[in-house]
């Protein structure tokens, strides 16, 4: 499954960790998390890139069940992608991750 998401004027950091902590609530185990920033043509301004990957045990080894991708400015657009493996992430888990996405959020995504 994949759930998208845009929000204007969202900080991507902030939607970073937010994602995370939200995620975790859910019994997984973060696996890598990464964000890096860059600078646009002009210089002044930043896009920034996450990535988040969280594992759940499963016949005895870790098992990546969700990943998300994150790319934003703070100013304009921040962009959401979750990909999730339903066989070990289910469906009552997503939806309430995306529950709690968007009572924190709702109020800022691009519809």
């Amino acid at each position: 499954m994949q759930i998208r998401k845009t929000y204007r004027q969202v900080n991507p950091e902030l939607l970073f960790n937010e994602v995370k902590d939200f995620t975790l609530k859910q019994g997984v185990t973060l696996g890598e998390a990464r964000m890096d920033t860059y600078s646009t043509s002009d210089s002044s301004s930043f896009i920034s890139r996450g990535t988040l990957t969280f594992t759940v045990l499963s016949e005895g080894k870790q098992k990546e069940c969700l990943r998300a991708h994150i790319v934003g400015e703070a100013k304009s657009e921040t962009k959401l992608m979750l990909d999730i493996d339903e066989k070990l992430f289910p469906a009552e888990k997503a939806s309430a991750l995306q529950a709690d996405l968007d009572f924190v959020f709702s109020t800022y995504e691009v519809k």
